[in-house]
């Protein structure tokens, strides 16, 4: 069994699956950290050399190769559910859990991450708040139709994403 963590960037994801993977007896995999690992270079750098078109095809083959594995909590970069095959493969995989925020978390949570405009290209001409609002309108969508279970964050810790994570997942999940 796999459980994915889906949302926007700056929802936690990174930050929630290491201490969820830990409390299920788990590995963990970072989707975006592995893309960068397996390319050698940042997202900024993948978006610039070969577009987003480039990246998602080197997300689509990390999402796969990882969603075959068992025992695993993937935190999936926040496009990954673009790609139907993906979203289905997840879906195939085990639990897929939206972790949901408000324009205002997610703006806030961006800006505290000294490595974003380092690491991560702007999505639309702008990026800021009117990026973050542009992409949730597109994506929420299909992060709603994509999860089994959705966890609100806003004003949460950690800890508390990750305990009522576990309180919602399948009773069997720490055997399978």
């Amino acid at each position: 069994m796999i459980v994915t963590l889906i949302g926007y960037r700056g929802t936690g994801k990174t930050s929630v699956a290491p201490p969820l993977a830990l409390q299920l007896g788990f590995d963990v995999i970072d989707a975006d950290a592995e893309i960068e690992r397996r390319a050698g270079r940042t997202i900024r750098e993948i978006f610039a050399d070969q577009g987003e078109a480039g990246f998602r095809a080197r997300e689509r083959e990390v999402m796969a190769d990882y969603l075959t594995k068992s025992r695993l909590v993937i935190a999936a970069g926040g496009g990954a559910v673009l790609n139907p095959d993906t979203r289905a493969a997840m879906r195939a995989a085990g639990p897929v859990v939206w972790l949901r925020a408000s324009v205002d978390t997610i703006e806030r949570q961006i800006a505290a991450d000294a490595t974003t405009r380092q690491r991560r290209p702007n999505l639309t001409t702008g990026g800021g708040r009117g990026e973050i609002e542009e992409m949730l309108k597109l994506r929420e969508p299909i992060y709603h139709d994509c999860a089994t279970i959705t966890v609100d964050i806003d004003g949460r810790s950690i800890a508390a994403i990750v305990e009522e994570i576990l309180l919602c997942l399948p009773p069997k999940t720490r055997e399978a």
